[in-house]
């Protein structure tokens, strides 16, 4: 069993930072999802258990930074210019084969991180 435990969250300021961190450990894909009130959970980005794929959202591309550090079992992503709309619950999530977008396709789950973006 996987366990996923993410940390970071809080409360930013539009235009700035905040780091998310995924303790995981395994070789698996990893990726972020978010979700606001209301609305399904979307994909954020990926990266491949190497570190050399990436794939993100149109809508936080250049923005946010997923990258991630097998010795230390951690799995990261850094969000500056920060907007109001990326206000969410944020998830880390793992699977085995090729980095996805779709959340049906991950078969692990932390259990969420707040992230509030005030304007």
């Amino acid at each position: 069993q996987v366990q996923l435990v993410e940390s970071g969250g809080g409360l930013g300021q539009a235009g700035g930072s905040l780091r998310l961190s995924c303790a995981a450990s395994g070789r698996y894909v990893m990726g972020w999802f978010r979700q606001a009130p209301g609305k399904e959970r979307e994909f954020v980005a990926g990266i491949g258990w190497n570190g050399r794929t990436t794939r993100y959202a149109d809508s936080v591309k250049d923005r946010f930074t997923i990258s991630r550090d097998n010795y230390k079992n951690t799995v990261y992503l850094q969000m500056n210019s920060l907007k109001p709309e990326d206000t969410a619950v944020y998830y880390c999530a793992a699977k085995n084969g090729l980095v996805g977008n779709g959340a049906y396709e991950y078969d692990y789950w932390g259990q969420g991180t707040q992230v509030t973006v005030s304007s």
